[in-house]
């Protein structure tokens, strides 16, 4: 039946969409920036001498400039009819060295080494119809609602979307094809290499939006099915994980309002043969987990005030069974690639240029248990941020926040599904630190923009991994972009 309706709905999408171009207009959108970092420490373990991958490093500062472009160009067939198109250019570190052509672009469709070059990032239709508005082919994958744990700037995937519109309610179809391991010209298997039937990554989303005066609320239901693993020699398994996202946005007199809430549940492992009369370690593993996102600004004539509140559930060491958080055997709930609060903790686009600025490790880190890094996307976190802002003129904006961040769970060497390792050995704290931020932000044109900011992170002793003796740097930032949209 799967089959069936996969064909019937593509040929309707090709019927409705061969029409013939007589006319096309260019609409051509673009941002190209070129920034500056100065990072204090490229790590934080202050070259403590225990069992771990960090031992007696320096830990120098690092300097460098970096850029990119992205352009988006949509061909416009007729006013119902439309082909987007989007790529990556010169993402680049000055005089730099290239990256490994193998290497995929965790904020792009590629390889890194084709984003310093070009890399297509989007290629969709758009086709607004009697019965409703058609996306089809490549586009950004898992964004909704607000900016909390979305992708947009990940890489994107193939996906059939629809939208019905009524009113003020819109309604969501969406399906994505994350992994396609079918037997074909360019995918022909090899020794860990699957080319099976049903041996795919797929996601279904549905989804309810409804707009109100000064506002909109809705909710998205999503069913991640992974099957790559159904082959596994030892211990074949599948996962379903199915998420529910709701969240509002509203603004109540001078006061802009955000939250959004997810809940992870299903089956991040389950087994589906056991070879030779079963192995005991191979016990499924079930989901249960939680991210809440709140955010309030309030606006006052040239001052501003905010606010942020972030809870992502961490996983508990003790319960090999569930997964109660990002962490082994996979990262569930995060905060997402778009929302980066802080310069230094928790930024992704920090770690995409510097890489990981990571705190004391353990030898089987890379195996058994979550590595301690600064910047990686927000998990197993309480996060809070208080914000104060000034608009002296209409071109300067200077921002000042103050975060801070602690663990949910102190990750541990227990939570293995596979028992290899069972030994009870924990953080000795649970702080990420404090972090103080500065931003002044001032537009020379309408089209260009200056930024300069500053960054001091009081480092917390999260970053001990498990060696309570350890000790921990302190970390600051110092970064400027000029930055060209058009």
């Amino acid at each position: 039946m799967k089959r069936i309706w996969l064909i019937l709905l593509s040929l309707g999408l090709v019927m409705a969409f061969s029409v013939s171009a007589f006319a096309v207009d260019i609409k051509v959108g673009a941002e190209y920036y070129v920034g500056g970092v100065y990072l204090n420490k490229i790590s934080v373990d202050n070259g403590f001498e225990g069992w771990d991958g960090n031992r007696g490093s320096e830990n120098p500062s690092t300097a460098f400039f970096f850029q990119r472009l992205r352009v988006g160009t949509d061909f416009v067939v007729s006013p119902c009819l439309k082909l987007v198109t989007q790529f990556d250019a010169m993402e680049r570190i000055w005089g730099g060295d290239r990256s490994d052509v193998d290497v995929a672009d965790a904020h792009g469709a590629g390889t890194r080494a084709e984003a310093e070059n070009i890399s297509i990032r989007k290629v969709y239709i758009d086709y607004t119809s009697p019965v409703g508005l058609f996306k089809v082919g490549y586009m950004e994958d898992f964004v909704f609602g607000t900016v909390f744990a979305d992708r947009g700037n990940g890489p994107t995937a193939g996906q059939i979307q629809y939208y019905f519109q009524k009113g003020p309610f819109t309604a969501f179809v969406g399906y994505a094809k994350e992994v396609e391991n079918n037997y074909s010209a360019t995918h022909t298997g090899g020794l860990f290499d699957s080319t099976i039937t049903d041996r795919d990554a797929d996601s279904y989303r549905i989804a309810g939006i409804y707009n109100f005066k000064n506002g909109e609320a809705g909710a998205l239901f999503i069913w991640n099915r992974d099957a790559r693993a159904r082959d596994f020699l030892f211990f074949p398994y599948m996962s379903n994980v199915y998420v529910i996202d709701p969240y509002v946005k509203a603004k109540i007199g001078p006061v802009n309002i955000q939250a959004e809430l997810q809940y992870y549940f299903g089956d991040a492992m389950k087994f589906e043969e056991y070879p030779g009369g079963g192995v005991p370690w191979m016990s499924n593993v079930s989901i249960s987990a939680l991210s809440v996102f709140v955010d309030a600004t309030a606006n006052f004539g040239m001052f501003n005030v905010g606010a942020t509140a972030a809870y992502l559930s961490g996983d508990d060491p003790g319960t090999t069974d569930k997964l109660e958080g990002s962490g082994r055997p996979f990262a569930i709930n995060t905060g997402g690639l778009d929302w980066n609060p802080c310069l230094i903790l928790f930024n992704t686009d920090l770690n995409y240029w510097a890489g990981n600025i990571n705190g004391h490790g353990h030898v089987l880190n890379a195996f058994f248990s979550n590595e301690t890094v600064v910047n990686s996307e927000m998990s197993n976190a309480w996060f809070f941020q208080g914000r104060v802002g000034v608009k002296p003129t209409p071109q300067l904006d200077v921002q000042l926040a103050l975060s801070y961040a602690m663990a949910d769970k102190k990750p541990g060497y227990t939570n293995d599904p596979m028992g290899f390792w069972a030994i009870q050995q924990t953080q000795p704290g649970g702080t990420y630190g404090t972090e103080v931020d500065i931003t002044g932000t001032y537009k020379i044109t309408n089209n260009l923009t200056y930024m300069l900011g500053a960054g001091y992170l009081f480092t917390g002793d999260y970053f001990k991994g498990v060696y309570p003796d350890a000790k921990v740097n302190d970390d600051f930032i110092v970064i400027n972009k000029l930055i060209l949209n058009f």
